[in-house]
């Protein structure tokens, strides 16, 4: 029997130690933080990505990633409800939604740090090399380099399942799928992300990110390593690092709720952008109330 929390999954049958529920005062706590993350990231993600897509000026490959980025924060940002369901019910869903939670939760981390490299990169060639970015052929393999970048978002997340829920797989195979995910998946984007900063706004981007999700891959890497017995643990430790789960997952999911708000203050075309959207929405919404107030008059 496979016991749900919200921030890992837990078999008796490996673990020595018991589950223990989280106190009804941390319960609160988390729920009004994922409440508001879920809010500001929204909110936040889908002016970013509206602002983009209504722009009259050809995107930039950079720009293409940008917006796939917000989508994948704004995913993320919506998985967070449920997670504030399963704190003050528990969960509901049965095993196959839990799965599936988990998959988006993890394939929003890796197509979150992979477009954040295809970013770093795009502008690093644009600034360093001076390689223009607005041809045809470039744009449509930015397009196609998307979708190529969410199946690998994905592929990478769905080994962790076997992992996160005991399915029938060996401790060294753990220990090598987790080692690969963590290298190709987090450690070596992030080394082509410091290699490549050029400007403002990637340095704050990439800065923020590694902040936030650092400290959760260190601890997961520490579960592991428990988990497969090569450190010697208590049920304190255990226990403890339970909590540092915890603080440590909350700590990265505020990534999907800060990365607009990044944007907009480090990048001033992009507020550029957001201003001349803004305004001709409001002409436009001007133009649509005058029209029915005429209608109405007559």
């Amino acid at each position: 029997m496979v016991k749900i929390s919200l921030f890992s999954v837990h078999n008796p049958d490996t673990l020595e130690c018991g589950y223990e529920p989280l106190e009804p005062t941390a319960v609160v706590i988390l729920c009004v933080i994922f409440t508001v993350n879920s809010v500001l990231a929204i909110f936040g993600n889908l002016l970013v990505g509206w602002v983009i897509r209504t722009s009259q000026e050809i995107l930039a490959p950079s720009d293409v990633y940008l917006f796939q980025l917000t989508i994948a924060d704004g995913l993320l940002a919506l998985t967070l409800q449920f997670c504030v369901a399963a704190l003050t019910r528990g969960w509901l869903l049965g095993d196959f939604l839990c799965q599936l939670l988990h998959i988006v939760m993890d394939a929003n981390f890796y197509t979150s740090i992979i477009f954040l490299t295809c970013i770093s990169i795009d502008r690093y060639l644009v600034i360093v090399h001076a390689r223009e970015t607005l041809k045809s052929h470039q744009k449509m393999c930015s397009r196609i380099l998307c979708t190529v970048v969410w199946v690998l978002g994905c592929a990478l997340a769905l080994p962790t399942l076997s992992i996160r829920f005991d399915i029938g797989i060996s401790t060294a195979r753990s220990l090598a799928i987790q080692g690969f995910i963590r290298v190709f998946g987090f450690l070596v984007p992030a080394i082509v992300m410091i290699s490549c900063y050029t400007m403002r706004v990637i340095i704050t981007i990439v800065v923020a990110f590694l902040l936030l999700w650092t400290p959760y891959q260190i601890t997961m890497v520490i579960d592991i390593l428990l988990r497969a017995d090569l450190v010697q643990d208590d049920c304190d430790t255990r226990r403890s690092l339970n909590t540092a789960l915890v603080a440590t997952h909350c700590l990265a999911l505020l990534h999907s709720c800060i990365n607009p708000f990044l944007y907009v203050a480090a990048e001033e075309k992009l507020r550029k952008k957001m201003k001349r959207s803004t305004s001709n929405y409001l002409k436009g919404s001007r133009a649509v109330l005058n029209f029915l107030h005429s209608r109405n008059i007559t």
